[in-house]
């Protein structure tokens, strides 16, 4: 009988594993049976769980607990505010076709919202352009709210990017959508624990974050959000969380989103300085296995412009999804930098917006470490990495003649 072998697990940014301290809160909070609606002293013992967890929340990230609205996750918060706030503010000024800008590389969890209201809700959207590293342009944005600031019902950019890892100025951009009086939004499930998330500092209109991005569990998140802002629900129904979000309150989930966010925010530091020197590690190996291989995203190494945990790479002449599943036979878990739209493969809107080319964009892998990550997850990639980048190289040459050739014949006939 063989032994099972161990599996690299290094696609932390799609999730992580959950936290003991996490699990055992949930568990504790599970066994009360109250609904924390209900007014007996059952309900009312659920109910303080939810409220010390929310206080615990906007304890770490520096906010106020009225700010905290629980929600599903991440899709549902960003779906809340870009639609709540928009509606609102739209319906505020009397607005016919006000502007909704965002960042031209938002997770789909904004993107497609973002998309939705300008098909059928009359938005204007401008898309901010990135850079190279895949940087929003700030000066871009002012420009537009210099002349429309008054047109504009929202601005939402991303913290930090969900493939390549490249740090947003949110800071700057939340300064400036302040001074012009214009809503802003930011996803932060990627930021929270790896980089400083201190809402004090950052005076966003509404912030996003997600449970099982840091350690809790799946199904949880929160929309933080100004207590003096309008938003128009996308969900009616019991009036629950200031009639934003309605449905019955999960406490024992609440519980333990709160204590993942506290170990999130306290371990930070120490989190980061990990995660850099297995980050610095992987992309070195890498561009020393396979030379022609390209970093994308901001500099390696330096936490201000990218996430730590991230390593993002194009491996010219190979499919992503070959290396992907060429990895995954050789145990190791990670993703490709690609969407996959009813089973077609599509090179990955980030990249394209950074002025990748098509061909590179699909040959992209996306590494990701977490809190149990260690030096053995690299030693698995890059002892695997040749042996796979050749045989993803191979099959892609044979699927070029092959396509060279059906062109050609089709282009006779």
């Amino acid at each position: 009988m063989t032994e099972k072998r161990e599996r690299a697990f290094i696609d932390h940014a799609a999730t992580t594993p959950m936290r003991p301290e996490a699990r055992e809160a949930w568990l504790r909070a599970s066994e009360v049976a109250g609904n924390p609606s209900s007014l007996h002293a059952s309900g009312r013992a659920a109910r303080r769980i939810v409220e010390e967890s929310r206080e615990s929340i906007a304890d770490d990230l520096r906010t106020r607990p009225s700010a905290v609205v629980f929600t599903s996750g991440g899709t549902e918060s960003d779906n809340l505010a870009v639609k709540g706030l928009y509606w609102a503010r739209r319906a505020r000024l009397g607005l016919d076709e006000p502007f909704l800008v965002a960042s031209a590389i938002e997770h789909h969890a904004v993107l497609d919202p973002v998309e939705w209201l300008g098909k059928h809700e009359n938005a204007d959207v401008l898309w901010l352009p990135v850079d190279a590293e895949g940087r929003v342009s700030v000066s871009r944005l002012a420009e537009h709210l210099a002349d429309n600031a008054v047109r504009t019902a929202l601005v939402t950019v991303m913290w930090a990017n969900n493939e390549v890892g490249t740090v947003q100025p949110v800071r700057d951009i939340a300064i400036l959508c302040k001074e012009a009086g214009v809503p802003f939004h930011t996803d932060a499930v990627q930021a929270l624990g790896q980089v400083p998330v201190d809402l004090s500092e950052v005076p966003a209109t509404a912030v996003t974050i997600s449970g099982h991005k840091v350690g809790g569990p799946f199904g949880v998140g929160a929309l933080i959000v100004d207590p003096h802002e309008s938003v128009v629900p996308v969900a009616h129904g019991g009036g629950q969380e200031r009639d934003i979000r309605s449905g019955t309150f999960d406490a024992p989930a609440a519980a333990a989103f709160a204590v993942a966010v506290n170990h999130a925010v306290r371990e930070q530091q120490a989190h980061a300085a990990h995660l850099l020197e297995l980050q610095a590690a992987l992309a070195r190996g890498i561009t020393e296995l396979v030379p022609d291989a390209v970093i994308n995203g901001a500099t390696i190494g330096d936490p201000s412009e990218r996430l730590p945990g991230n390593v993002h790479v194009s491996i010219p002449g190979a499919e992503g999804d070959s290396l992907l599943m060429l990895l995954d036979a050789a145990g190791v878990d990670c993703s490709t930098g690609s969407a996959c739209t009813a089973g077609i493969p599509e090179p990955s809107h980030v990249l394209l917006a950074m002025g990748v080319d098509e061909r590179t964009a699909r040959s992209s892998l996306r590494f990701s470490f977490g809190r149990d990550s260690s030096a053995q997850d690299v030693s698995a990639v890059l002892a695997a990495l040749p042996g796979v980048v050749d045989r993803a190289r191979r099959a892609g040459s044979v699927s070029s003649d092959r396509f060279r050739s059906a062109q050609a014949a089709a282009e006779t006939s």
